[in-house]
C-alpha cells in the first residue's frame, strides 16, 4: 500500500479510466480533455498522462500490451490494468474522500467512475456520508472556542460540510 500512497488524483484517474477496457494515452487525454466526458471534472493533459502511465506502470498497475505503428507519429501504446491495478482502482472507486476539499475533485470523479461503469454508486455515497457527518460534528463541536479569523475559516468548513452532506442526499434520492 506504500506506492499506493503516492498516487495523485491524476494517477488514480488515470487508472480507472482502463477499468471498461484497455486504452491508449491520447484516447485516456481526449477523456479529461476540456470537452471530454469527465474534463468538467477533471482535465489531464497529454503529456501528464503518459506520465501517469509511465508511473502506474512503473507501480505494477497497468502494463503494455501491445505498440502498434500509427499512421503519423510515434508509435501507440496499448496499456491495460493488472490484477493489482485493477483491484486498486476498484478500491479506489469505494474508498470516501477523507478531506472537504477533495469532494470536488476525488469524489465526483469516483461517483463519474462507477456511473460510467454501472456499478451501484450508494456504498460510496453511504461511507462518505457518514465520513462527512463525523467531519462535520468535530467542525461544530470547535466552533464554541474560535475566534477571529480561525472561527471565519471553521464557519466556511462547516458550511462545507453541510453543503457536502446536501449534495449526497440528494445523490441518494435520485
Amino acid at each position: 500500500m506504500g506506492t499506493l500512497q503516492k498516487l495523485s488524483t491524476t494517477d488514480w484517474a488515470v487508472l480507472a479510466a482502463l477499468l471498461d477496457q484497455p486504452s491508449y494515452g491520447f484516447r485516456i487525454a481526449a477523456l479529461f480533455a476540456p470537452s471530454g466526458d469527465l474534463g468538467h471534472i477533471w482535465r489531464i493533459q497529454r503529456t501528464q498522462v503518459y506520465r501517469a502511465l509511465e508511473h502506474l506502470e512503473a507501480c505494477g498497475l497497468v502494463a503494455v500490451v501491445r505498440q502498434e505503428e500509427g499512421q503519423v507519429g510515434p508509435p501507440r501504446t496499448l496499456f491495460a490494468l493488472t490484477e493489482d491495478g485493477r483491484s486498486s482502482a476498484l478500491s479506489w472507486l469505494y474508498t470516501p474522500v477523507t478531506r472537504l476539499r477533495y469532494g470536488r475533485s476525488d469524489l465526483r470523479l469516483k461517483i463519474a467512475f462507477l456511473m460510467r461503469l454501472e456499478q451501484d454508486v450508494r456504498p460510496l455515497l453511504q461511507a462518505q456520508q457518514k465520513v462527512y457527518r463525523t467531519m462535520l460534528y468535530e467542525l461544530m463541536a470547535q466552533r464554541p472556542g474560535a475566534q477571529g479569523v480561525q472561527a471565519v475559516s471553521l464557519l466556511w468548513r462547516i458550511e462545507m460540510a453541510k453543503a457536502s452532506l446536501r449534495f449526497i442526499a440528494q445523490l441518494l434520492r435520485d
